[in-house]
């Protein structure tokens, strides 16, 4: 194989790697993210409940 051939190889693996050291490191951004966002989603969520809870309590109250 000619020193060439051997540098265009090596110098395509040390690309495809630096590619996957990214795409590694975003999908840990977005594994992050995404955690971030379910959390933000669940407090939502029980806000939600708090609300429909007092709509609840509000009309037990007012059909007395």
């Amino acid at each position: 194989m000619s020193t060439e051939l051997f540098n265009r190889l090596e110098q395509k693996v040390t690309s495809a790697v630096e590619a996957l050291e990214l795409l590694k490191m975003e999908a840990e951004e977005l594994r992050e993210e995404n955690s971030r966002l379910k959390q933000e989603r669940e407090e939502w969520h029980r806000r939600i409940e708090a609300l429909l809870g007092k709509f609840e309590e509000a009309e037990v109250e007012t059909s007395r």
